[in-house]
């Protein structure tokens, strides 16, 4: 290891100036509250002092494989106590981009997981479509058969609008980065030649909804993420306080080569933590 390397970490003192505006946060769950079923380290203590703090903050995440329940579920097995009223996922917000563009009855053809499909299809606004479908979604599917992916090529190549939840090539877990949404998007894309619309990060709906929730302008609020493609990309388009922690998919030697540049980085949550606990 070169010794004389700059650590890109943020000093304490840059981070506070940084971040002393900040009323209110948004938080990716994957890579930055957990890696797979492991939690990550000084978590607990960040969360908790955002409550202690009374600071407002929601989770949202570009993983549509679970739904609100099912992530708060997940995070309460690692003694981790959040209302799925705070969790936000793609899957969410992809069905309310949907229901403001496409009339009720439209033909939907879901590549995806059964949480994926309960949100589009559990209101009953949409109807379940095949290779005759009017829109294909997808989004990460740990189930994938080339019969899904069969389907929805048929469905694009006849016209069908295609929107995918994100476009994340990978996924963190345990073992290491396994192939995300973003692998089934390419796969399409080769098949259909049709580039998708993405609702999720790095697109900026995801986040408006998030700071509405909470109650925070953009400019008050702190997006922490571990992906410069997608978490801080968005965060920088929806105007927040950028925060990135090295506990996810980017590594400090992805920095010294990106163009994206956040306002914070950290190597874990805990400078966070103990910068709220003094703020």
């Amino acid at each position: 290891m070169n010794e004389n390397r700059k650590s890109v970490v943020t000093p304490v003192d840059v981070l506070a100036e940084k971040l002393r505006a900040v009323h209110g946060c948004i938080i990716d769950m994957d890579g930055v509250l957990y890696r797979g079923e492991m939690v990550l380290p000084h978590v607990r203590d960040f969360l908790t002092v955002l409550d202690q703090r009374a600071l407002p903050y929601i989770m949202v995440t570009n993983n549509s494989t679970r739904s609100p329940e099912q992530y708060a579920e997940k995070l309460a097995h690692m003694q981790i106590t959040v209302s799925p009223d705070r969790i936000l996922t793609s899957g969410l917000a992809t069905r309310d981009w949907l229901r403001d563009r496409f009339p009720e009855g439209t033909r939907v053809y879901v590549l995806g997981m059964a949480a994926l499909e309960e949100a589009i299809f559990g209101d009953g606004y949409f109807t379940r479509g095949g290779a005759d479908a009017e829109v294909v979604v997808s989004g990460a599917d740990f189930e994938l058969t080339y019969e899904k992916l069969r389907v929805a090529t048929l469905a694009i190549r006849r016209g069908a609008a295609y929107v995918a939840t994100n476009a994340d090539t990978t996924f963190p877990s345990e073992e290491g980065l396994i192939p995300g949404s973003g692998a089934i998007v390419a796969a399409l894309v080769a098949a259909t030649g049709v580039e998708p619309v993405v609702v999720g990060k790095p697109q900026t709906e995801m986040l408006e909804v998030a700071a509405d929730r909470i109650g925070s302008r953009a400019d008050h609020t702190a997006l922490i993420g571990d992906r410069l493609d997608t978490d801080i990309l968005a965060g920088k388009r929806a105007g927040c306080v950028t925060v990135l922690v090295l506990t996810g998919v980017t590594a400090e030697s992805d920095l010294a080569i990106s163009e994206i540049i956040p306002d914070v980085v950290v190597p874990n949550l805990a400078p966070l933590a103990d910068f709220f606990r003094r703020a």
